[in-house]
């Protein structure tokens, strides 16, 4: 009984809070690759060559960011006290991840809200991105109720957007909140949602089985968890997760097999160490 209740206290894949990986520019803002010439359009060698396009100071902010993120908010500061529209959207943004590298993270989410609300409602899947990531910024920091509040704007801009896939990896960041603040029939809800919007995220079905699990829904969370192993069939995170749900479904040896094929797909890994204390545990019964 106490392995039971102790798969029970674990959070799984809702405890990650940190900010997301987000693409530091936008589709709307990426310039598009010229198609490929046949051999024929090809210009002669002597042909002049095409001048090397300078960088922006979004670009080189971006740089900055990466080696330098104290310059790089040094650098996004002053252009976000000069800039209007597009450009200060990009401003806040580089500041925004330029704080979140520093783990400033109130100084990120009021840089990238600041960023969102300089479109006016323009370009709609970079505000839904801006928001998203403010969201995040806030989850950081422990402020659920901030972050849903960035979520269900973000979520709003991505629906303008017509971007299913956007729209479901926020629907899943709202999720994340509405744990956080208890509200696991809201959140559940909101997983509907994402998988709705992107049912071939192997993610979203994870997190569905892990709330499925930890609410008592065990035939769901079965459901759920297969469809995130067939979506994604070498994750050590699923494979965790299906084996919590097996022995709390009295399917010990279901849930061996998913713990070991853990340990063998990723022997070195995190997810490895935790799937041996549970066979280990597992010994001992």
């Amino acid at each position: 009984m106490s392995f039971l209740l102790a798969l029970l206290a674990q959070v799984g894949p809702f405890g990650s809070v940190g900010p997301q990986p987000v693409s530091p520019l936008p589709p709307e803002i990426v310039e598009r690759k010229a198609s490929p010439r046949k051999e024929a359009d090809k210009p002669a060698v002597s042909a002049r060559p095409e001048p090397i396009r300078e960088m922006s100071e979004f670009d080189r902010c971006l740089a900055d960011v990466k080696t330098d993120p104290d310059a790089a908010a040094e650098r996004a500061s002053k252009l976000m006290e000069k800039a209007i529209g597009l450009d200060k959207a990009q401003a806040g943004h580089c500041l925004g991840l330029a704080a979140s590298r520093l783990e400033f993270w109130a100084e990120a989410e009021a840089a990238f809200l600041a960023a969102r609300d300089a479109l006016d409602g323009e370009v709609p899947e970079y505000r839904a991105r801006l928001g998203s990531m403010a969201g995040n910024a806030a989850m950081a920091q422990d402020n659920a109720q901030a972050a849903l509040a960035a979520f269900e704007v973000a979520q709003g801009d991505a629906k303008k957007a017509g971007s299913a896939g956007l729209e479901g990896s926020i629907a899943m960041d709202r999720a994340r909140a509405l744990v956080a603040l208890g509200r696991l029939d809201e959140a559940a809800a909101a997983l509907a949602e994402a998988r709705a919007a992107d049912p071939g995220d192997a993610q979203v079905w994870l997190l569905s089985a892990t709330l499925s699990r930890r609410t008592g829904k065990l035939a769901e969370a079965q459901s759920q968890i297969e469809t995130a192993a067939n979506l994604l069939p070498v994750d050590t995170e699923i494979g965790l997760e299906a084996g919590r749900i097996a022995i709390l479904a009295g399917q010990e040896e279901a849930a061996r097999k998913s713990w070991q094929s853990v340990v063998e797909a990723a022997p070195e890994s995190p997810a490895a160490d935790t799937a041996r204390s549970y066979l280990a545990q597992l010994e001992k019964q």
